[in-house]
């Protein structure tokens, strides 16, 4: 146990640095013009939602990313952050021209800050996605989901941002809105975290059940094996979609292009063998297949049904004022959907 919380400690130690120098790059004056520029020499910036941490995430697409350097002819700069929050803030003051997002976050990029997919990543296992879980420890009492929902206030609870599909997203639609529970007033405490952290929190007994996904178990496991042996899967999702490369639609139409054609293209072409041992550092993936928008409409479904359990559950003045919310609800969810799928 205590190998596990030293490594921990490390982990966090070199996040927290990776984050610091990311918010210094965000306070530093740019190097040649602003997202959006035509000029040939001024860099681009890859934001990089953190698997595991910012400074490990950083290390695993260098390599990638230094590859597009040379392709582009121009400077790339990577920043990876330790929170969803960091990176949507990061997209919307406009400093960043690319990034690699869950699906909530990339919805948000898509209808509110100007970016369309180019991509989406691709396993070698073929799987179209992930499962969100939820984990408890292998001697825990609670040994079924119906055991965890007989008792409100009881347990203690860690889940993902809010911004986060499998750390709440996901568990907050299809387990608990789907049960007309909210789950930040069900549990006794709530603690919110990344997914590595919960996990251990689950595995040292500093709660009760957490939120997490399968890809970041996979993780986990190699990095703490201990601790992985101490958690059961309680719950666990359907399928959720793999995440996605977005790209700034005021970038020139070339530029778009030439960055698509190398990001679906890596680990394909000539020098095949080094490029899938780069992309095999990140996350071990394959590669990114082509896509677009219309990818994300399963996470517009999702938004949808927690403004549904969020419109149920609130006070309305009259039947009327709740049927007019519904009724609003239901159009942007279909505006919504024909703006995605609308090639």
């Amino acid at each position: 146990m205590r190998s596990g919380v030293n490594g921990a400690a490390r982990l966090w130690l070199r996040g927290w640095l990776a984050a610091w120098f990311a918010c210094v790059l965000f306070q530093m004056p740019a190097m040649g013009t602003s997202a959006g520029s035509v000029d040939p020499d001024a860099p681009l910036t890859f934001g990089i939602l953190p698997i595991g941490g910012p400074a490990e995430s950083l290390d695993a697409w260098r390599p990638m990313l230094d590859d597009l350097h040379k392709a582009l002819g121009r400077p790339i700069r990577a920043i990876s952050v330790t929170t969803y929050e960091g990176i949507a803030q990061a997209i919307s003051e406009q400093r960043v021209d690319i990034a690699f997002l869950s699906g909530r976050l990339a919805l948000d990029a898509v209808t509110r800050q100007n970016m369309q997919v180019i991509g989406r990543l691709t396993r070698g296992d073929g799987s179209r996605g992930y499962y969100a879980v939820l984990l408890t420890a292998t001697d825990s009492r609670i040994r079924t989901v119906d055991q965890l929902l007989a008792r409100p206030g009881k347990w203690r609870f860690a889940r993902g941002e809010a911004l986060s599909v499998s750390g709440y997203l996901v568990p907050e639609t299809q387990l608990f809105a789907a049960r007309g529970l909210d789950s930040d007033t069900f549990f006794a405490s709530v603690h919110i975290d990344n997914h590595q952290n919960n996990a251990l929190a689950v595995a040292n007994g500093e709660v009760d059940v957490a939120t997490n996904n399968s890809a970041d178990l996979e993780r986990f496991r190699q990095h703490f094996p201990d601790q992985y042996a101490r958690l059961r899967v309680l719950w666990k999702s359907s399928l959720i979609p793999h995440a996605v490369i977005v790209i700034r639609n005021d970038l020139p139409p070339a530029l778009r292009e030439q960055v698509a054609a190398f990001i679906t293209g890596y680990g394909k072409g000539k020098d095949g063998a080094r490029e899938e041992a780069n992309l095999k550092l990140i996350h071990d993936i394959s590669g990114f297949a082509p896509a677009g928008n219309a990818e994300l409409v399963p996470f517009a479904d999702i938004e949808y049904a927690l403004e549904k359990r969020r419109a149920e559950s609130a006070q309305w003045v009259s039947d009327g004022a709740r049927d007019a919310r519904f009724r609003k609800i239901r159009i942007d969810h279909d505006a919504l959907i024909a703006r995605l799928r609308d090639k």
